[in-house]
């Protein structure tokens, strides 16, 4: 089950039971079960909080993920700071809506199993988040 918080910020996600889909579609075409995750949206000084306290960096981020996974199912917490999204966004050129699912997906994506500390993680990271937001594309154009 995907459930959505707000901590600091005011924000309506939209398109929930839609996006809940295409996370259950991305954790089944990795051969993984979607479990409880929640998605928690943010601001930058209180992701900035949670990487003090959790993890000992003292930096923004755009996303933290804390995996409570039991392989095959896949469940975690996706802290999420909206400000660092729509920054990203206006960086990279892209919408923010884009931007927000790449975040997403890419926490997903931790929890079920791929890395991001090297060139090639994040290479084959960057392939995968790809190749999902496509395939939400078109999962979104089919009406599904």
């Amino acid at each position: 089950m995907v459930r959505y918080f707000c901590e600091d910020v005011k924000f309506d996600y939209k398109n929930r039971l839609f996006n809940n889909r295409w996370l259950r579609f991305v954790a089944e075409s990795e051969i993984c079960k979607l479990g409880d995750l929640n998605i928690i949206f943010c601001s930058d000084p209180y992701i900035l909080g949670i990487n003090l306290q959790y993890l000992g960096h003292d930096y923004y981020t755009d996303i933290i993920t804390f995996d409570y996974s039991e392989k095959p199912m896949v469940s975690g917490d996706l802290f999420i700071s909206i400000d660092t999204v729509r920054e990203n966004a206006v960086f990279y050129g892209t919408e923010f809506d884009e931007e927000l699912h790449r975040v997403i997906v890419h926490g997903l994506l931790h929890l079920i199993g791929y890395d991001d500390h090297t060139e090639e993680d994040v290479k084959q990271m960057r392939q995968k988040e790809n190749y999902y937001l496509g395939q939400r594309q078109l999962l979104m154009d089919s009406g599904k």
